[in-house]
């Protein structure tokens, strides 16, 4: 009889295998070039979305294939086009930045660092008076004065809007605008919404360089500077964006920089690929 293993210690051999493996492992060779393993995983991760979401065991094989194939097509070339050397050196100077600003923004934020940036940003603010207002667009004055008999006779302000306005964005949704502050909206439209009542509709159609409007204002509410938990990621993401810019200033300021005289180079020459043909 076959003793078998019980699952637990078959899983923590499996285990043990795939952590003794490193991204240096050769997984294949064409031609005396070798494939790794760490090729293969920097592939998958930079697969679309949709790929990176299948399991290893269906992208494994097909990852594979793609490298080897891909190398069998390189060795079909006698030597490196200059094209393909530039952009290689693009590709390695914009990968180790990348590298420097993941290290960056890998720096922790102190409490303190957060509290003078919510200070800054908030400690002075004013209470900020915000509207949630519907309106129906028209061309003319004459269209908007029978919008308002038809709501004035009771039609649903909604259903008309959908109707006839010539909005198409708050017209399909019935008018709605959703939530805006003052200084948001053009200054006829603001200053009539900022003369409403909580339910109350323009008693004259207000025009702007959009059209006619009959507005409605469905309600109001006076919006607080939100609490420093509420931006917290906002405010870390704006001070590390800070140190980076300054770190590099910093950097360019230190860094031995020639750059040509004016005049020296033809910006046209920005479109010539041609002169990537005449070698390095």
């Amino acid at each position: 009889m076959i003793r078998t293993l019980p699952a637990a210690a078959l899983m923590a051999g499996l285990s043990t295998m795939a952590s003794a493996q490193q991204a240096s492992d050769v997984v294949a060779t064409v031609n005396g070039t070798e494939i790794t393993l760490g090729e293969m995983i920097i592939t998958r991760s930079q697969l679309p979305q949709q790929y990176q979401q299948l399991p290893p065991e269906t992208l494994f094989q097909g990852i594979l294939d793609q490298l080897i194939q891909q190398q069998v097509l390189a060795d079909t070339l006698d030597e490196t086009p200059a094209r393909v050397e530039y952009a290689l050196e693009n590709q390695r100077r914009s990968l180790m930045a990348g590298e420097a600003i993941n290290m960056m923004m890998g720096e922790a934020v102190s409490d303190e660092e957060l509290q003078a940036a919510y200070d800054e940003a908030f400690a002075d603010a004013e209470p900020v008076q915000e509207y949630n207002a519907s309106h129906i667009l028209v061309e003319t004055e004459e269209e908007a004065k029978a919008v308002m008999e038809r709501l004035e006779a009771g039609e649903d302000f909604a259903e008309v809007a959908k109707e006839v306005s010539t909005d198409p964005g708050s017209g399909a949704n019935g008018g709605s605008l959703g939530w805006f502050a003052d200084g948001m909206m053009v200054a006829p439209f603001q200053t009539a919404v900022a003369e409403l009542e909580k339910g109350e509709m323009t008693e004259a159609p207000v025009e702007t360089q959009f059209g006619f409007h009959v507005i409605r204002l469905d309600d109001t509410r006076t919006q607080e500077a939100p609490a420093l938990e509420d931006v917290r990621e906002d405010l870390a993401s704006q001070i590390q964006q800070g140190k980076i810019e300054t770190r590099l200033t910093e950097l360019e300021g230190e860094a031995d920089v020639a750059r040509p005289e004016d005049g020296a180079f033809d910006p046209a020459l920005l479109t010539d690929l041609d002169l990537l043909e005449e070698g390095n």
